[in-house]
């Protein structure tokens, strides 16, 4: 039972195989992708990309957290506050829409400007300084020889499509598959939990990574002057009012708060606030949490590949 009921969790869906499929990823060679994925991680912790130098990536993507956030939201580097909930990074490159409810944005290199240009909400503030970004790199040695290696037809230019291409190397490259539940390493506690979660939440929690993808509504529809509309936001649609993608469930343990909002402080709240539509048991719901917390990866969260680089071309940073 504990193997089949693995291989329904953790099978690929003829939906994320069409996921897969899509992505469109830069065909490398393995120097030239090392070199890339190293210079998108020296950039994901560079807060230089952030106009007063105060915010990095990293600053809301933390690795102990499953590059999460440990906060309902977060502040920008100008103290907008912030509107949503950090999603979790891990095995984003396998996603196939980015962000809780926009789908146009389905490549991480046009994610990458949501926070940096982006200003509904206000993140890193760079709008209208795009070329102060590749000002500010160009200064460092290190950095021109980086982007050499990691653009080699390029020269050494550095600009801001070879920064979001590098970030989106890294970004790929975090990839989470060493949970308990992936090594059949859980409990039986779990294991009851797994049962509860196949029958109530893998209609939309589906796939490898725990997600459809797709955008759904867990409250009642909220009014058409509400502060967060989702979906509707972008589709003008009335129905798709307070619809958000379902997020990965990947480290979900370590993530919190929970929902598009952050508004859910526990695993237990964010399970309760889906229960409103499938009612579960206390006993239920424990046993989903702790199904829920096998999915944890500690070797990604303390991965050193990913973590802040201490060297960069041979020099302490």
């Amino acid at each position: 039972m504990r193997y089949a009921l693995a291989g329904f969790l953790l099978i690929v869906t003829a939906f994320s195989g069409l996921m897969a499929v899509s992505r469109s990823v830069p065909k490398l060679d393995e120097p030239t992708k090392a070199a890339r994925i190293e210079l998108g991680r020296r950039l994901f912790y560079d807060a230089d990309l952030s106009i007063n130098g105060t915010m990095s990536c990293a600053t809301c993507h933390e690795q102990h957290h499953g590059f999460a956030d440990g906060n309902r939201t977060h502040p920008g580097a100008l103290d907008d506050p912030g509107r949503r909930n950090v999603p979790t990074l891990a095995n984003v490159g396998e996603f196939p829409r980015l962000t809780w409810a926009d789908p146009r944005l389905t490549s991480l290199e046009a994610q990458v400007a949501v926070p940096v240009f982006g200003d509904h909400p206000v993140e890193m503030a760079m709008k209208g300084h795009e070329a102060e970004i590749a000002r500010r790199l160009t200064r460092d040695p290190c950095y021109r020889t980086q982007f050499s290696e990691a653009f080699p037809e390029s020269n050494g230019a550095i600009d801001y499509p070879k920064v979001a291409s590098a970030l989106a190397a890294f970004e790929r490259a975090l990839v989470s598959r060493g949970s308990d539940w992936d090594r059949s390493a859980h409990n039986d506690r779990a294991q009851l939990g797994a049962r509860v979660f196949r029958r109530s939440c893998a209609s939309c929690h589906s796939g490898v990574n725990f997600t459809d993808a797709r955008y759904h509504r867990i409250g009642p529809v909220p009014p058409p002057n509400a502060a967060d509309p989702g979906l509707a936001e972008i589709t003008g649609r009335p129905r798709d009012r307070g619809r958000f993608r379902t997020p990965s469930l990947r480290n979900v343990a370590v993530s919190a708060p929970y929902l598009h909002d952050g508004s859910a402080p526990t695993l237990d709240a964010a399970i309760a606030a889906h229960t409103r539509i499938v009612p579960l048991p206390a006993k239920e719901r424990g046993a989903v949490a702790a199904f829920l917390a096998s999915l944890t990866d500690h070797a990604f969260l303390t991965n050193p590949a990913f973590q802040l680089p201490q060297t960069a071309c041979g020099n302490a940073l």
